[in-house]
Parts: structure tokens; sequence; C-alpha cells
């Protein structure tokens, strides 16, 4: 059976990835990250996720990204709340190079415990501006993947970086993981959530997560009345 190596932050977009992962019959190897994130509390939801669904080794990598800041995820700056979602500037929660970091230390587990598909729960159309969430990005990072490492040179293996999300809308999303029996109340999508963990609403990815959720006609399940 081969095996993945799957990015999971604990939020809607990464959980659906990780189910449908499984669905297609991989061995699942999830790493996730303590990066100095203000939504820490995700990694909680992460590990809980991680145990659910039934992963193989669930790997937490601690990076300090506050040391560079420049985000509201990781710097002093106000979260920005009810900004109108259809924009398309680049927000100032988007970490500068957080993929291309994550996607890197995913290629180093792959490539030690000999697994060459790598899945990222990237999309192009909900997806709040981020640069490194575009196909012309994981396309580019799969061919420096293939021309980085021994694993690609010693054998006739090439990695693969899988977005299987890429092109469909939150309610899309949504809709795949429902019928992939995700349970989407463990998951946390807020970039500012209470301490109780209960999200703000008005974050880009809170507007986002509603607007999916309510496209199928239902509520949040995460959202405790």
């Amino acid at each position: 059976m081969a095996k993945a190596v799957v990015l999971l932050s604990g939020g809607l977009d990464s959980t659906t990835t990780l189910a449908w992962a499984k669905a297609q019959g991989y061995e699942l190897y999830a790493i996730s990250f303590q990066y100095g994130q203000r939504h820490n509390i995700e990694l909680k939801k992460a590990r809980e996720i991680a145990a659910n669904i039934g992963v193989i080794e669930h790997k937490i990598v601690p990076i300090d990204l506050r040391l560079f800041g420049g985000s509201a995820l990781t710097d002093d700056i106000d979260v920005p709340k009810n900004r109108d979602i259809e924009s398309t500037e680049i927000p100032v929660t988007y970490v500068p190079a957080r993929n291309t970091i994550f996607l890197s230390f995913a290629l180093a587990y792959a490539e030690v415990i000999g697994s060459f598909d790598i899945f990222i729960g990237a999309n192009v159309l909900d997806y709040s501006g981020y640069p490194d969430c575009r196909p012309e990005y994981l396309e580019a990072f799969e061919k420096m993947a293939n021309l980085a490492t021994a694993a690609t040179v010693n054998t006739n293996e090439k990695f693969q970086i899988h977005a299987p999300l890429i092109q469909l809308s939150k309610a899309e999303i949504i809709k795949l993981g429902l019928g992939l029996n995700v349970d989407y109340s463990s998951t946390l999508s807020c970039y500012d959530p209470a301490v109780n963990g209960q999200p703000c609403g008005s974050c880009d990815s809170c507007q986002l997560r509603n607007k999916g959720f309510a496209e199928n006609d239902m509520a949040d399940p995460a959202i405790k009345l």
C-alpha cells in the first residue's frame, strides 16, 4: 500500500484532504506545524482528527515564524474582520512562504518514510488570494522536489503533489467531505478564535466557511450554540 504524507492544519480543507487520501487507499502520515500561529488551538484539533481518521503517524513540527512576523497570524497585527472575500488583494493573513516551508518539511518526511505522494488542501477558488495556493505554484514545487532529492535520483519514482480540492468551491469541499463522513464539528478554520476555540465568525476563513455550509443548507457544526 502506498504511503501518503498529508499536511494537516486541523481546518476544514486539510481534514477533507486527509479523508480523501484515506478513501484512495493510502497509508496516512500526517504532518502539522506549530509555527507561532495565534490560532494555535488548531493543533489540538489536528491531533484529534489524526486519531479519529486513523493515521499511522502524526508529526507536529515546531517552527517559529514569529521570528520574521509580517502576517496577522504570526505578528502583532489585527486579523481583518468582515473583509470583502471577493477581493483579489492578498490579505495580511498571508504568512510569507508558509506553504513552501511546510511542503519542504513534508518532502523531507516523505523521503525518509519512502513516500512519493504529498497531499495539501490548497484551493484556488476560495483561497483568500494566497499566491502559494495556486496550481502553477504546486506544479513548480513538484518539479523542484523531483530535482532536489536522493529518492528520485536513486529510483525511477517521482514525487507528486496532490491537491484534490484545488478547483472546488468551499461548498463543494464540504459536500465531498460529508460524503467521506468527515466530522466537521471537530475542525477549526478561524484565524482569531476565542480561548475556548469558538470561531470569531467574521475573519476571511470564517466567512468562506460559513458561506460553504450555507450553500449546503446547513449550519456549521463546529459552532456551539
